[in-house]
């Protein structure tokens, strides 16, 4: 089967090493080139730029896009919501994916946790209980920088905004803020020990309350079948 033109377009942006924020051939180039009309470059430009693989800039010109994870976000959040009227398996499958990955990073933070950085989620972990509206991501972020994964970091970025674009389907948290931010708190004192298992555990106990939510969620929603 011959390659799709997007595929091409991905080939020739690969073969010549063009990087993120540098200019794309322009369209009669690129029709040149791969032998294509301009109305198909047009339509593969675009389905690219959706996927941030190119950044279509108008009035300047077409680029290299970085190709975030959260290009993703609105087919993963049309996923999820269309599960809801279902069985809300989709918005239970991300909760457990992203527990999975959050508690085997988190015991690789605990060898590299020096004392400069638990100080900056203590920080984040004041901002929380001070009422910051982002603190309680930003706490997650900082919490997995020094493994130096940003795959995963994206990755739990872009299971954050669906959740919390869902969340207000969840029935409240059984737990007031205080004993959230506490859980955090716990958190960065399981770091302290060194202690791999320990620091994985309070991970385990922070997940439980949501991932009980989304069980109530999916039972109610399982009723009006």
């Amino acid at each position: 089967m011959a390659p799709r033109l997007q595929d091409r377009i991905v080939d020739l942006i690969l073969e010549r090493g063009l990087a993120p924020g540098e200019s794309m051939p322009t369209e009669p180039a690129l029709m040149d080139e791969l032998g294509a009309s301009r109305n198909s470059v047009r339509e593969a430009l675009r389905a690219l730029h959706t996927l941030g693989i190119v950044d279509i800039r108008h009035g300047y010109g077409t680029f290299v896009g970085a190709a975030p994870m959260t290009a993703f976000t609105p087919g993963l959040l049309f996923q999820a919501r269309q599960s809801l009227g279902k069985d809300a398996s989709v918005l239970a499958d991300l909760v457990e994916i992203r527990r999975i990955l959050e508690v085997d990073l988190i015991g690789k933070v605990v060898p590299l946790a020096d004392e400069e950085f638990l100080a900056g989620l203590d920080g984040l972990t004041e901002a929380m209980e001070s009422g910051e509206r982002d603190a309680d991501e930003r706490f997650h972020q900082a919490l997995y920088r020094p493994v130096g994964n940003d795959f995963a970091l994206q990755l739990i970025a872009l299971f954050w905004t669906v959740y919390h674009r869902l969340e207000a389907e969840l029935e409240p948290p059984r737990k007031a803020a205080s004993e959230i931010t506490h859980g955090h708190g716990e958190i960065v004192a399981a770091l302290r020990t060194g202690d791999p298992a320990a620091a994985r555990a309070a991970m385990a106990e922070h997940f439980a309350d949501i991932e009980n939510r989304v069980a109530s969620l999916m039972t109610r929603v399982a009723k009006r079948e």
